[in-house]
């Protein structure tokens, strides 16, 4: 690893326990992630994945008395700096989390309103990269949008939108259930089969202490009887 990278790892770092949540930190991680060596590009991600995830828990910590405002402006910085890093998984996550927290206080302050193209598009997001049950639960969010905004609607063209994107959304949903379910069967199928190996594994030592303490029995039997076959004819001279 080259100083510059290890001065600006520094300097990332620095940046992220001193709290500077702001376009000239994200602009060092961008630095910071355009080596152009592949190996070390992979390892400078990996170390960056750990250090935010770390540092994220420790930071939504700090928050939890900060106005809506601020809880949204950091966790906006958080995005960014994950979808950078290619940390799909926290990503996603905190981005489901904001729209909460937005659909949480919409009702003291209209302007946090979540509309149902964005609970679609970050279901959409987490139904491609495999998260499906959190997708599943991203879509209920968009199908409730929809049918408040069914109650208000004034225009014949609008109900006819919002009609075809609830049954578009209920497909999505219905999709991410079925392969969440299937999902669920492969990791429980994976556990039983790991479970059996381990199982062979114990049996197979077991059988094979058995059969060497047997071997050792009768291999120490044998000298005996040996040794006292030597000393019979010995005391028969």
């Amino acid at each position: 690893m080259s100083n510059e990278v290890s001065r600006q790892i520094s300097l990332f770092s620095t940046q992220m326990q001193n709290r500077i949540f702001g376009d000239g930190t994200i602009a060092i991680l961008e630095s910071l992630l355009a080596s152009k060596d592949v190996k070390s590009s992979l390892e400078i991600r990996s170390a960056l994945k750990e250090f935010m995830r770390h540092e994220s828990l420790s930071i939504i910590r700090e928050i939890t008395e900060k106005s809506v405002e601020n809880k949204l402006l950091i966790a906006d910085f958080l995005i960014r700096a994950f979808a950078l890093i290619g940390d799909v998984e926290s990503c996603l996550a905190l981005r489901y989390e904001a729209l909460l927290l937005r659909d949480e206080k919409a009702c003291s302050d209209t302007r946090l309103e979540v509309s149902y193209h964005e609970w679609l598009t970050l279901a959409e997001q987490l139904f491609d990269n495999g998260f499906y049950s959190a997708a599943t639960k991203t879509c209920e969010r968009a199908l409730l949008c929809i049918q408040m905004d069914n109650g208000i609607c004034t225009e014949d063209d609008d109900c006819f939108n919002c009609e075809h994107a609830f049954e578009n959304i209920k497909r999505l949903k219905d999709a991410a259930i079925i392969l969440a379910a299937s999902q669920t069967v492969q990791v429980q199928a994976s556990e039983y089969m790991k479970k059996k190996i381990n199982q062979q594994l114990k049996q197979q030592e077991s059988i094979c202490t058995e059969t060497y303490s047997s071997g050792s029995t009768l291999f120490r039997n044998g000298i005996k009887r040996r040794n006292l076959r030597k000393l019979q004819e010995h005391q028969c001279l």
